[in-house]
């Protein structure tokens, strides 16, 4: 068993928190990407996904 420093728990700390965030900007790039979408086909492929988390579209 190794015993890990500080700092290595910090480096690892800030990678989670990393990947955190950029899946959730990810997830929002999506979201809005299809959301504010002005081409016909994008809003009939996004409309129910829309609709089902609340996001309005008319």
């Amino acid at each position: 068993m190794t015993i890990s420093t500080p700092a290595e728990r910090a480096g690892s700390a800030a990678s989670s928190l990393g990947a955190i965030l950029a899946a959730a900007l990810l997830g929002a790039a999506l979201i809005f990407a299809a959301g504010l979408a002005q081409s016909e086909t994008l809003h009939d492929a996004a409309h129910d996904v829309r609709h089902a988390t609340g996001f309005p579209c008319h």
